[in-house]
Formats: C-alpha cells, sequence, structure tokens
C-alpha cells in the first residue's frame, strides 16, 4: 500500500466509522417521522442535518482518540481497536486538528441549517459542539465520570431525533422527544459495554465510568434494560403507520444481551460493540420502514 492510501486509511480508521451510525440513525429516525407525519420531505436538509451529525460525531472520535492518549488511558494494555495516536499514526496535535476541522464544517453547516431553523437549532448546534468537546476535554471529562451513558442518551437520541425532526417540520411534537428516548437507549448501550469491556484499564487510569461505579452484574443488567426499554415507549409514542414493526429487532436485542451474559469479557466485547451499533441502526431502519408505509 502506497504511503498517500496507507494515511487515508488510517485517517478514516481514526473516526471510528463503526461508530458512525450513532451519528447516522437518530436523523433517518427523524426525517422518518417528519415525513410520516407531513407526507413531504426537505431532501436538501435532511443531507445537511446527516452531514452535521457525522461531522459531530467524528470529531467527538478525534478528539477523545488524542485526549485518551495524553491522558495516559491509552496504553498497550487497552482492549479496544487500535487508536490513531497511541499507534503512533499521527501526534496528538494532528489529530486534534482534524476533530476542530470536523467540528468546524459541522459549525458552518449548522450556520446553513440555522438559516431554516432559527434559534432552537442554534441553541442546539452549540450545545452539541460543546459537548462534543467537553467529552473528553476540559478539567472534568464527561467521558471519564458516571454520566457519560446520560450524554449520548441526551445528544445521539433525543436532541437528534428532535433537531432532525424540527427542521423538517419547524413544529415540535411530543413523539419526536419520545422517538428520541427510545433510539437513545441502545445508543447508550455502545458506551456502557465500551466502559464494561474497559473496566480493569480504566480502573488503574483512575476513570470512574458508570459501569466502575456499579460494578459487572448491574452493567449486564442495565445493558439489557437499554436494549430492551426502546420496545415499550416506542410503541407507546402514538407514531404513525406501524411502529409495532420495530419489534423485528427483539430477538437481536434478546442475542445480544445472551452474549454480555454468558460471553468471557475483555477484546471478545469488541464485537458486541460493534453489534449494538448495527442493533440501533436496525431498530431504526425498522421503524423508519414502519413509519413511512401507508396505514
Amino acid at each position: 500500500m502506497s504511503a498517500p492510501a496507507r494515511s487515508i486509511t488510517r485517517w478514516m480508521a481514526a473516526t471510528r466509522p463503526k461508530t458512525l451510525l450513532l451519528g447516522a440513525s437518530p436523523v433517518v429516525a427523524g426525517v422518518a417521522l417528519a415525513a410520516a407525519e407531513t407526507g413531504q420531505l426537505a431532501p436538501f436538509t435532511a443531507a445537511l442535518t446527516l452531514l452535521a451529525s457525522l461531522a459531530i460525531q467524528a470529531g467527538t472520535n478525534l478528539h477523545n482518540d488524542a485526549a485518551d492518549f495524553e491522558r495516559g488511558t491509552d496504553t498497550i494494555a487497552r482492549l479496544g481497536p487500535p487508536r490513531a495516536t497511541a499507534q503512533g499514526w499521527f501526534t496528538p496535535a494532528q489529530v486534534k486538528i482534524a476533530a476542530y476541522l470536523a467540528f468546524g464544517l459541522a459549525f458552518v453547516i449548522g450556520l446553513l441549517l440555522a438559516l431554516r431553523g432559527g434559534w432552537p437549532i442554534v441553541a442546539l448546534g452549540l450545545a452539541s459542539l460543546a459537548a462534543g468537546l467537553a467529552y473528553t476535554g476540559g478539567p472534568r471529562p464527561i467521558a471519564y465520570g458516571p454520566l457519560g451513558e446520560v450524554f449520548v442518551l441526551l445528544f445521539f437520541g433525543v436532541a437528534a431525533v428532535w433537531g432532525s425532526h424540527y427542521l423538517q417540520t419547524l413544529s415540535h411534537t411530543p413523539g419526536a422527544g419520545l422517538l428520541g428516548l427510545g433510539l437513545g437507549l441502545p445508543a447508550a448501550a455502545v458506551l456502557l459495554v465500551n466502559n464494561y469491556r474497559d473496566l480493569e484499564t480504566d480502573r488503574a487510569a483512575g476513570r470512574h465510568t458508570l459501569a466502575q461505579v456499579i460494578g459487572p452484574f448491574w452493567t449486564r443488567l442495565l445493558y439489557a434494560v437499554l436494549l430492551l426499554g426502546p420496545f415499550p415507549i416506542l410503541l407507546a409514542a402514538g407514531l404513525p403507520g406501524r411502529p409495532w414493526l420495530s419489534l423485528a429487532a427483539l430477538p437481536l436485542a434478546v442475542a445480544l444481551i445472551r452474549w454480555l451474559w454468558h460471553r468471557p469479557g475483555g477484546a471478545w466485547l469488541n464485537g458486541l460493540l460493534a453489534a449494538t451499533s448495527g442493533y440501533q441502526a436496525f431498530l431504526v431502519l425498522l421503524l423508519a420502514f414502519g413509519l413511512v408505509l401507508p396505514v
């Protein structure tokens, strides 16, 4: 592989493409709900919303990569996939510059979206950018405490779905908030698995994640709640179309829960982490299909 091709491949890996589904899924859900409610679609706005969400996700991942290395969290004992800074592919400064470029792209797109959505989108966009930086930045990073899953639930669930829906309809509906809540639960489960996998290395690094605070048994139990919780919420949200089609994802949820309970931890959980992200995406696709089907 040539040097430029290798560099591109490493930069792509640094953005953690498997986690980008967490940025795309709530946008798809919010747009699908809006289309189901109004019978209309603003495709250019939807595309910009998706791009902004992916940019924030990528920027958060890149900033996390450099910040964890600088804090000494990412070491040779790391069980997760390779990190760009820890592997020596790029310097922390280079990775942070890439993160700021991603956040800058999201900011520019946000200005365009604000022309349509007004001050609510300005507030949501600035809050999302600030949260992305605060996730592993500042004196008290969100990722190093027990509120990381709440952060994911709010920003990669409720806020992302609500914002995507609002940009399409310019209106507020309770269904959008409940949809965001339901889809934010499996997004939070992705982080929970990540922190469950890193229990030992996080303890050595002094991190106090939720998994550290509640311990392995309650972490596994909470994971089950996060995967099964969307179904009653989505069915009770009064969504149009056939939201009950989301129940087709129930067997997958059960299989993933069994995986966490009955397989060994450590590096085995890398596969579960990716599968949990895929579960959320599958749930969104089923739900979106049910929303746009004619009744």
